[in-house]
């Protein structure tokens, strides 16, 4: 799909850069934006903020008749930012920049980065996809214990995107779940991502585009997963008890697990209801069923991951999925600490 092009008034340059800035990232308020235009503005630095899960820089553009508008500029998480080389330092307060974004549908100033360039013509690293392309040594392991992030390489070449572009793709919807889908509003309180809270599996799985998924084997009672992506922890008990009573229900599921040979199989149930798990409006409920398998391939380089999930309220059938990720002992699991006032950033005053 074509995309147009636009410039403010008093734009100072309309970069080249825009052009290929085709891909975008899965976020919360990509159904507030026109992802068919890139609009071009220069201005100075008005404010800049490395936070989680979205960074920002505000930029002041001039008008006429000696008037200001400041653009409020959306960003990916601090730190995929941080993984793109942005640090605290790299912009600072008053410097002149050109930016590429993706506006509100509202018209009102606000709008995703697609590009970004100094005045001094340094450009900035923008876009977070592919950042996990560059292959890092390869290491081999033992067990699907350890650090793992997808191998972008390996992943098919109809890949939608994140979790909701991959789940509005592949699972078909109730008539329950269609209607609650086109009544949902990312900039309502029904957004759960608002209020910090995380979605459950199998997000943590899909996330590893981007944050890498950490698998620590305690003992022979349990197993903790655990998602740099708003620092989800799971837990898996190993020691043959099965899930409570169906009233019980937990927001990551109760997670029972065995080992097939050496691929590790999870089940979880008793979810608790959620009002957008999959990050575009369609609900999940407490038939919620997953089963995921964890095993290592080609000399312990790589490991094979893969999800059959059911939701017979919302869900006809079952969505299947799999994935290679790859072994990264060295990856960053720093605390995600998400951060109320930047998840609720992009609501309108």
């Amino acid at each position: 799909m074509s995309k147009k092009i636009l410039s403010t008034t008093h734009s100072l340059l309309l970069l080249v850069s825009l052009l290929l800035s085709a891909n975008t990232f899965s976020h919360h308020s990509d159904a507030a934006l026109d992802l068919n235009t890139v609009l071009a503005i220069s201005g100075s630095v008005s404010d800049y903020s490395l936070r989680n899960p979205h960074a920002y820089v505000t930029v002041a553009v001039s008008g006429e008749n000696n008037t200001v508008v400041e653009w409020d500029i959306q960003m990916a998480s601090a730190i995929t930012m941080r993984r793109l080389g942005w640090d605290r330092d790299s912009l600072t307060i008053g410097e002149t920049v050109n930016v590429g974004l993706y506006p509100a549908l509202d018209g009102r100033s606000y709008g995703l980065l697609t590009s970004i360039t100094k005045g001094n013509g340094e450009p900035l690293v923008a876009s977070p996809r592919g950042i996990s392309r560059s292959r890092p040594a390869i290491t081999r392991s033992d067990s699907i214990a350890g650090r793992w992030l997808v191998d972008r390489g390996r992943l098919p070449d109809d890949y939608p995107g994140g979790l909701d572009e991959l789940t509005l793709r592949d699972l078909e919807l109730t008539e329950t779940s269609r209607v609650m889908e086109a009544a949902y509003s990312q900039a309502s309180d029904e957004n759960p991502e608002l209020a910090c809270i995380s979605k459950p599996t199998p997000a943590m799985i899909i996330y590893t585009d981007l944050y890498p998924m950490e698998i620590v084997i305690n003992n022979n009672e349990t197993i903790t997963l655990r998602s740099q992506y708003f620092d989800q922890v799971r837990t898996v008990y190993m020691d043959g008890r099965e899930h409570p009573p169906a009233s019980e229900l937990f927001h990551e599921g109760h997670s029972v697990g065995h080992w097939e040979g050496e691929t590790l199989v999870i089940d979880t149930a008793n979810f608790a209801p959620h009002r957008s798990p999959y990050q575009n409006g369609i609900p999940s409920g407490s038939q919620k069923h997953i089963v995921e398998r964890f095993g290592l391939i080609d000399g312990g380089t790589h490991m094979a991951v893969s999800f059959m999930l059911e939701d017979p309220e919302y869900i006809v059938g079952s969505m299947n999925y799999s994935r290679e990720l790859q072994n990264v002992p060295d990856a960053d699991m720093s605390p995600f600490n998400c951060d109320l006032e930047s998840t609720r950033r992009f609501l309108p005053d």
